[in-house]
């Protein structure tokens, strides 16, 4: 009986000690951080920094060689119209100097060739902005009626304005013209025989706008085609992000975009206008020579939502490619490489698994999963080399 007593008790003391060693030698539990799997919208986008500059601007030159009066406007000043920019005062004999004659007759005959071309400018812009205006009728017809997808109204809508857009810009681009040529005139007449030497010029401005920037504000003798000043229309703002040129790709004119970090404390609505076609090197921040493309946007809003943004404002610009509502989705930071596949761990229980999955879209943090992975599953953010198919996992 005594023996049996030890014996129980001797099997009792090494299962402890088993047990005791099963403890002291146990792996750890690797500490980990864990998300869920969600459903949601997801957008694709591109993002780059970007600035504001006025779309139309006009640089107001010297038609002639003179003595420039000092110019007393300042940078933000109103100007219409026929306001006087600068004045100039003739140099002592003009007719004696045939260059200076001859230069006036080629710049007025540049004027008067630039105006024709703005006026053809202006009939082919009017031309294709009646037939976007046709073509959107067209499918407001269609989309009302459940024919068409919305997205391709919002197309025909975007292509209209810009087509609008177009006509505005050849407009100006007709007024400026018109007062190249005047102005041309102008200084021609003061090589003519018979005219006043003393008689002063005085550079108007062919548009509505503001004095942007002031070049030569000074007096002093200034040479024919100097720059003196550059106005333009503060309010008719357009946005432009030098992207790298293997995202440009994947852009379209009509993408929709946000404009962030502006100054203002909500994002703007913006949409894609032009893609420029041909790319330029940019040396990146870290010494890395870049293809670059130029995205123009154009804002969609009221001008009183961005009326503080000017010309030269810095932005971030948002272009979204591609989006999608009802997304299964994780955080990008949960996939790895594993051999030739996509991977995430899994969390079930206290034990980590092992999935092999397949990625689609990628948004700024989170990434389209398309087969591997259910809503509410949980995935471990961020997995180190100590993970394995099967190891206890401690949730922080």
């Amino acid at each position: 009986m005594v023996k049996g007593t030890r014996g129980i008790a001797a099997a009792l003391v090494g299962l402890s000690l088993v047990g005791i060693v099963y403890v002291v030698l146990r792996p750890e539990p690797v500490e980990v951080d864990i998300a869920r799997v969600e459903r949601g919208v997801l957008e694709q986008t591109v993002i780059d920094d970007g600035k504001a500059r006025v779309r139309e601007r006009y640089t107001v030159s010297s038609p002639v060689s003179g003595t420039l009066a000092r110019i007393e406007l300042h940078e933000g000043d109103a100007v219409e119209p026929g306001t006087v920019l600068a004045r100039l005062l003739p140099l002592a004999s003009p007719l004696l100097d045939p260059e200076s004659r001859k230069a006036a007759e080629q710049r007025l005959a540049s004027a008067v060739d630039g105006s024709r071309q703005a006026q053809a400018s202006i009939v082919r812009a009017q031309l294709a902005r009646d037939e976007a205006g046709r073509d959107l009728a067209r499918v407001e017809a269609l989309a009302k009626g459940g024919s068409l997808a919305a997205s391709e109204l919002d197309q025909a809508t975007v292509t209209a304005r810009m087509k609008e857009a177009e006509l505005a810009s050849a407009t100006f681009a007709a007024r400026v013209a018109e007062h190249e040529i005047e102005q041309a005139r102008t200084a021609l007449a003061r090589f003519t025989p018979g005219a006043a030497g003393s008689e002063e010029l005085a550079i108007t401005s062919p548009v509505h706008g503001r004095v942007l920037h002031v070049l030569h504000q000074s007096e002093g003798v200034v040479p024919a085609g100097a720059a003196l000043l550059e106005i333009g229309d503060p309010r008719a703002l357009e946005l432009v992000a030098d992207v790298l040129s293997q995202d440009a790709v994947a852009i379209q004119p009509g993408m929709p975009a946000r404009i962030v970090h502006w100054g203002g404390d909500h994002p703007l609505p913006a949409k894609v206008r032009r893609i420029e076609p041909a790319a330029f090197t940019k040396t990146s921040a870290l010494g890395v020579d870049e293809q670059r493309v130029n995205v123009l946007l154009d804002l969609d809003g009221a001008p009183d939502e961005w009326g503080a943004l000017g010309d030269g404002f810095a932005a971030e610009i948002e272009i979204i490619v591609w989006s999608k509502h009802d997304v299964v989705q994780v955080p990008t930071s949960a996939l790895f490489r594993d051999g030739d596949a996509w991977s995430v761990f899994l969390v079930s229980g206290d034990r980590a698994h092992l999935r092999r999955v397949d990625p689609g879209h990628r948004g700024p943090l989170e990434t389209e999963i398309l087969v591997g992975a259910s809503p509410s599953d949980r995935v471990i953010m961020h997995p180190g080399t100590g993970l394995r198919d099967g190891v206890r996992v401690l949730v922080r």
